[in-house]
């Protein structure tokens, strides 16, 4: 992941702590895991619209004025395979764009609905299949910080572990 970091400027990516994670600001905490994370929400009212542009569905943020990917990936990918299809989706100008990267993990906690719908913590207007979702912030040399819609989790996986990927950008 460094070579997309360098082209595509990813210094916002940290490594943290679950301290630092679970000190996220607009997240309500339902439940804290001394050592893996946290159950909780967004305290964000989120204004969501579902655009097509170039055939391409994103879902743009005005709360946060962010765009996210309407569907993501549609297989699991280990750490390693990320770097490789961000790359892709970015060479091929997904929507339009060429600066697409994986959320923070407070980017993508803050897409954790208070309520289940459709048997996720996610708002109708994604893609239900990402149910968990890699993170570019890492927790320690061997892991990444990730979101799990399924019920309503931030915690941490090993890079080896597969997950979705829902890419981000910032809308200018």
């Amino acid at each position: 992941l460094l070579k997309y970091r360098k082209v595509y400027n990813m210094s916002n990516y940290k490594d943290l702590s679950v301290v630092q994670v679970q000190s996220i600001p607009n997240i309500l905490i339902r439940e804290r895991w001394l050592f893996w994370g946290f159950f909780g929400h967004s305290i964000i009212n989120h204004n969501y619209n579902l655009k097509t542009i170039e055939d391409d569905k994103v879902v743009i943020d005005h709360a946060t004025g962010l765009m996210w990917h309407q569907n993501g990936s549609s297989t699991y990918m280990s750490w390693n395979e990320v770097e490789k299809w961000m790359m892709s989706l970015n060479t091929n100008g997904f929507a339009g764009y060429h600066d697409w990267r994986l959320p923070t993990v407070e980017e993508a906690a803050l897409l954790l609905e208070s309520s289940k719908k459709d048997d996720l913590y996610l708002d109708h207007i994604f893609n239900n299949k990402q149910q968990l979702i890699w993170t570019g912030d890492k927790c320690g040399s061997e892991a990444a910080w990730i979101v799990n819609f399924i019920n309503g989790y931030v915690g941490w996986r090993y890079f080896y572990n597969g997950l979705y990927i829902r890419p981000v950008r910032f809308m200018r």
